[in-house]
Parts: C-alpha cells; sequence; structure tokens
C-alpha cells in the first residue's frame, strides 16, 4: 500500500532513509547523502511524501516534487529488508501515476554519477540520461540526470 505520510512519522522516515542510503553511500562517499539526515516534517506537511507499507511496516518512502514543467523524484528509500523484491518500479510507476495526474509530460530524477545500480535500475525504468552537473554543495562530485516522457 503507497499512501502519504502522515507527521507523525518524519522521524521514522528519516530512519528508513538512513537505513537505505548509508550502506550505499559511505563506502563511496564517508558521508551520508542529503535524504538520510534531513528533517521530513516539512516535505511531510507539503504532501511531497509517500510510504510504502508491507506487512505494516514501513518498507519504503518516496519524494516527489513539483517542478514548473515536471514532477522530479528526490528520494526512492527502501529499507534493505524489503530491497530486490520489486519495490523500487513500484513506487517509479506510482510516481508516473503521480505526475500524469497533475499534468506533467515528463518525469525526472537525478544521481550520483558513481551509484551505477541506480542508474541502471532507472534506465530499466525507461528513464534516459539528459545530462550530467557538478553537485551544488559537494564539490567533484557529479550528478547525473535522467528523464522519462510520459505518455
Amino acid at each position: 500500500m503507497i499512501r502519504l505520510a502522515r507527521p507523525e512519522e518524519a522521524d521514522a522516515i528519516r530512519q528508513l532513509s538512513a537505513e537505505a542510503y548509508v550502506p550505499a553511500y559511505m563506502p563511496l562517499f564517508g558521508r551520508a547523502p542529503m535524504p538520510a539526515r534531513e528533517d521530513y516534517a516539512p516535505r511531510i506537511a507539503r504532501g511531497e511524501v509517500w510510504v510504502m507499507q508491507v506487512d505494516e511496516q514501513l518498507a519504503a518512502a518516496l519524494v516527489l516534487e513539483d517542478r514548473s514543467s515536471y514532477l522530479l523524484v528526490y528520494s526512492v528509500a527502501i529499507r534493505p529488508a524489503f530491497q530486490k523484491r520489486g519495490l523500487a518500479a513500484e513506487l517509479l510507476s506510482f510516481a508516473e501515476q503521480q505526475a500524469a495526474a497533475k499534468g506533467f509530460g515528463e518525469i525526472r530524477l537525478y544521481t550520483n554519477e558513481k551509484m551505477l545500480r541506480n542508474q541502471a535500475i532507472y534506465r530499466r525504468a525507461g528513464y534516459r540520461e539528459i545530462g550530467r552537473r557538478p553537485h551544488p554543495s559537494q564539490p567533484g562530485v557529479q550528478l547525473v540526470d535522467m528523464a522519462k516522457t510520459l505518455t
């Protein structure tokens, strides 16, 4: 089940995100990425955070941001115990439904250039690389921008 996150779940979502991101990011970058550290309360208040429950547990979180001409997938975080079950594909499909419902013809996301597994997941979901750019706050880090046109 995918639903909007509730205000009282902000800390649980940060913990879920840390569990999902830290094992992958720490060995490569020596630090946790922003989704593993941020305060989700403002995003929840804006209706940007969705959660997926499996067996009544918070298994995954999805953060979506409306932009002027597209919907941005800011974060897809899946608890390690629930990874490799197709939840990422399910969440990306849900994000596309949300984008279409809002009238967007495109959905975008970005990932670190070193996160090759993530890039492969996104390509399988129909995303294409549209560019690379320096990370705005981490010198020497490159981001890979990806997009999918919705039909």
